[in-house]
């Protein structure tokens, strides 16, 4: 393995300050990274933030690597999933918290409160939809937009309810990575460059 041996390398280069050994580290690794972000995050500008971050603690913190623990690009991997994982977090959909919310209600079999959806939220959930699996889309529309129950919808398409309540939760899933949802929060919130 001696692009490993050489990542380690200029690890142990970086930790004493060596920008020549960051740049190389760079160039080795930044399109490995880069493609974890965007994979995560499905937005470029923002997985190219999520990049430079991570690049920067890197850079600061090269003496955290040990070879003990894992590969190099399995430490890079690590660091860059979880900061993108929290970068989303930060950015979380408030429609998806209330969408989830309305969902999970009816595992109680409670009424949902659509009505208090606006419009536009109709229009990008239904955009979004058009983005995920027909079996996740056909229970999801059935409980936000037909306001059916997790039973109901059982009983409507012949599956078990454990079935419809995973459909719903990959579903939601799914929902969370759509990049107009993303961009819908953006345009809302006034952060529209990540």
């Amino acid at each position: 393995m001696e692009n490993q041996q050489t990542s380690y390398y200029l690890l142990l280069d970086m930790a004493q300050g060596s920008r020549e050994a960051f740049n190389r580290f760079y160039q080795l690794y930044s399109d490995y990274v880069f493609r974890i972000a965007f994979n995560v995050i499905g937005e470029q500008l923002t997985a190219e933030d999520v990049c430079h971050d991570i690049f920067l603690d890197v850079f600061q913190n090269a003496d955290q690597y040990s070879p003990k623990r894992g590969s190099v690009e399995a430490w890079l991997a690590i660091k860059t999933k979880s900061r993108a994982i929290d970068h989303l977090r930060k950015k979380k959909p408030l429609l998806i918290d209330r969408f989830e919310a309305i969902l999970m209600s009816y595992e109680k079999d409670q009424p949902a409160e659509v009505a208090a959806l606006s419009k536009m939220e109709h229009e990008i959930i239904l955009a979004a939809l058009n983005h995920i699996p027909k079996a996740q889309r056909e229970v999801i529309y059935g409980a936000y937009f037909e306001g059916k129950t997790q039973k109901e919808l059982a009983e409507k398409f012949k599956r078990p309810l454990g079935t419809i309540k995973s459909l719903v939760r990959y579903g939601l899933n799914h929902l969370r990575k759509q990049k107009i949802l993303l961009q819908w929060i953006d345009s809302d919130r006034g952060e529209g460059h990540g």
